[in-house]
């Protein structure tokens, strides 16, 4: 599905997800978009099974649940390689992303958290222990989102 594909109508319906999918039913959805109750689900599945929505997770604040730490760690790795570790560098105990970075010699961001630097530098070992580099490590005071402001329909009817 190219971006073409992508409608206002799936616009909406996914700026409403990632407002608040918990609590977004789909005929909350369908009166937004002026649509049916059941044109907004069989639009949610279409998105979910090409990929667009891959999945529905909780924002938790990991501070307020005891691990007031969050690190991001700049890598390094083989541009052949980066893409492959990514499965194995989420399976280390305190990582929660990874993205791939296309540009610059820093090429793969790892965030981790923790509740002291006892749990962050082990993060950081099992990095150099796959062959990456950690070229710099920031400390987050905080982290927050928003949904993406070009899926609002509100934005699209002024």
């Amino acid at each position: 599905m190219g971006n073409e594909d992508v409608d206002d109508v799936d616009k909406a319906i996914l700026y409403a997800l990632q407002e608040d999918a918990r609590n977004m039913s789909s005929g909350d959805i369908a009166e937004r978009t002026g649509t049916s109750d059941s044109t907004v689900r069989k639009r949610i599945q279409r998105l979910e099974s090409e990929g667009l929505i891959k999945g529905y997770s909780a924002e938790v604040d990991y501070r307020q649940s005891g691990y007031p730490l969050r690190m991001l760690l700049f890598c390094t790795a083989s541009i052949p390689e980066r893409g492959e570790l990514i499965s194995d560098i989420l399976d280390i105990d305190g990582v929660i992303s990874v993205q791939e970075l296309v540009t610059g010699e820093r090429n793969l961001l790892v965030t981790a958290v923790g509740e002291s630097d006892d749990d962050i530098t082990p993060v950081a070992q099992r990095l150099l222990e796959m062959g990456l580099t950690v070229a710099d490590e920031v400390l987050v005071r905080s982290h927050e989102t928003t949904p993406f402001s070009d899926f609002d329909p509100e934005k699209h009817s002024e």
